[in-house]
């Protein structure tokens, strides 16, 4: 269900977003409040799930993932249990960054993170390949970055 924000609420997801270690001081004088109300507000946040997580950005070229790729698949059967079955495994692939089960003519789409062709051919061959139920990939490999944002735009 989604949540009513209002303009505090607004204010800290978009400080938060940008510098998730701001303090709550400084997010309080940026919003006019006490600390003690934009705690509660970010741990109710928390516990409403609004706030997933807390992280850190890498720049992938610097820990040794500058390759960045995405893999369409096509799978065999749409049974819940063979698509299940895919999910599940893919899951635990470090390579795949990210995952998602698509409508159209792609069953799944996949974010891979590696160190360069060698390693992709390695891991198509030797996971990718082996995940269950797989019929066909196709491959796509970022050439330039021209926009990433982890941050939406909040009003």
């Amino acid at each position: 269900m989604e949540r009513k924000l209002d303009r505090t609420d607004i204010g800290i997801l978009n400080a938060l977003q940008k510098d998730c270690r701001i303090s709550n001081k400084k997010l309080g004088l940026m919003l006019n409040k006490t600390q003690s109300p934009i705690q509660q507000r970010i741990q109710q946040m928390k516990g409403q799930g609004l706030i997933k997580r807390f992280s850190a950005i890498l720049d992938p070229k610097l820990v040794g993932r500058g390759l960045i790729g995405y893999v369409q698949v096509n799978v065999e059967k749409h049974t819940e249990e063979s698509l299940t079955a895919f999910m599940e495994e893919a899951a635990k692939l470090e390579e795949i960054m990210e995952c998602y089960h698509m409508t159209g003519a792609i069953d799944f789409l996949l974010r891979i993170a590696i160190k360069d062709m060698d390693e992709y051919s390695r891991v198509l061959v030797k996971k990718l390949g082996n995940l269950p139920g797989v019929r066909q990939f196709t491959s796509f490999f970022v050439l330039s970055e021209i926009k990433s944002e982890t941050a939406f735009v909040l009003k």
